[in-house]
């Protein structure tokens, strides 16, 4: 196994348990990295060489390497990736009655550029690095041997995988189902499996839409508004806990289509209405049609990116907590979701805060969640938690 080596001082974040080196990082003059191919295993040393663990290189990527194992020249071989596969699963066999879950989470189960989304015998999964494309095989032989899958969607059509100059042309194996059927929190979910958002299914929220049942469990009569819906799950969750009405707002036409289903076969007591549009767009009109609602759930797109979007995706965040919040009533609840990684919990907390002084009322903080136990945080790697979600009540 070849070396890659450090420039001086470049090795505390990785003594301090971070997985990923940069480019900008690498002597190049010892270790060039077109020297290395996409995917190839490297020991990493530091500028004095001493070794700091196994990687896998990108030499064309920013994040130009990734540890998978502290320990020099092991490689990330059959054996390495069904043990960190079986590892991953035993954890989630503890965490979930049902194979329902992220089955792996990357740098979460110690396989740097993978996910894998598990839905019954049906698996979606996202390789985005070259290294784990390298390795494709090997992943889904240890997933055959491990769960035995019927079918499997290789959802590639991510940035990630543009960045690793990967081809982003999805790929299919064995028959796969035209819908996916998810039990969560007493509800039967239906979500497109493929074609729709990410892997089909947002697993990470989990915990916040049992969350934002319950609140809704304590308000009578409630009238939901769950925007960015994608297939409803807030305001079908919110349904099943007994809401009056949901108003579910997204982009997209399939979405909707969705969440009209899924309240009817889950909450068919509760009243549904779609709104198709941008969500910007729809708040507005709801607030200039004197609308209120007692709970509202907004889980928009990262608006943040990448670092240098912070300015242009922080207005964002403003704007749409803004909207939001004045379509909650007095005493109503809102429910404000960032899936954006460069978001920190406190920064979302004060976009919330400064849209209630603008809007003349106080916000109470109620809950503070983040992303399910089946996307777990690496420790060293807060670019691992990337998910937030503040419940606020609202008075005037």
């Amino acid at each position: 196994m070849r070396t890659l080596t450090l420039r001086r001082g470049e090795e505390r974040r990785l003594r301090a348990g971070h997985l990923w080196i940069f480019s900008n990082e690498i002597d190049v003059r010892k270790t060039p990295l077109k020297d290395f191919a996409p995917g190839e295993e490297a020991t990493v040393k530091d500028s004095r060489g001493i070794a700091l663990g196994s990687a896998c290189v990108s030499p064309g990527s920013l994040i130009c390497a990734r540890l998978y194992a502290r320990k020099p020249d092991v490689p990330l071989d059959a054996g390495l990736v069904r043990q960190r596969l079986a590892q991953a699963l035993q954890l989630r066999d503890r965490l979930f009655d049902a194979p329902f879950y992220r089955l792996c989470y990357g740098e979460g189960d110690f396989l740097p550029g993978l996910v894998v989304d598990r839905f019954g015998s049906h698996l979606a999964l996202q390789v985005t690095t070259a290294g784990m494309e390298a390795r494709r095989d090997l992943v889904r032989e240890a997933l055959e041997e491990l769960v035995h899958p019927s079918s499997l969607a290789w959802d590639n059509a991510v940035r990630a995988r543009e960045l690793e100059q990967l081809s982003l042309a999805p790929v299919q194996e064995g028959a796969c189902p035209d819908e996916l059927e998810v039990p969560e929190g007493g509800c039967s979910y239906l979500a497109p499996c493929l074609g729709g958002q990410k892997t089909g299914w947002y697993y990470d929220q989990r915990p916040n839409r049992a969350m934002a049942a319950s609140l809704c469990r304590q308000i009578p009569d409630a009238e939901v508004l769950d925007a960015f819906s994608y297939v409803g799950g807030f305001g079908t969750a919110c349904g099943r806990a007994g809401a009056k009405s949901c108003v579910f707002a997204d982009a997209s036409g399939q979405a909707l289509g969705y969440c009209s289903r899924n309240l009817a076969r889950n909450a068919p007591q509760t009243a549904g209405e779609t709104l198709a549009g941008d969500a910007f767009e729809t708040l507005g009109r709801l607030r200039g049609e004197g609308r209120g609602f007692d709970l509202v759930s907004i889980d928009p797109p990262a608006f943040i990116k990448r670092r240098k979007d912070m300015k242009e995706g922080l207005a964002a965040y403003a704007r749409i907590n803004q909207l939001a919040m004045g379509l909650v009533r007095d005493g109503g609840i809102l429910v404000s979701s960032s899936c954006s990684q460069h978001l920190a919990m406190e920064e979302l907390r004060a976009v919330i805060a400064r849209a209630a002084a603008r809007a003349g009322a106080h916000a109470r903080l109620l809950f503070a969640g983040s992303q399910g136990p089946d996307h777990p945080v690496h420790c060293a790697m807060p670019e691992t938690a990337y998910l937030k979600c503040l419940a606020v009540q609202i008075s005037r």
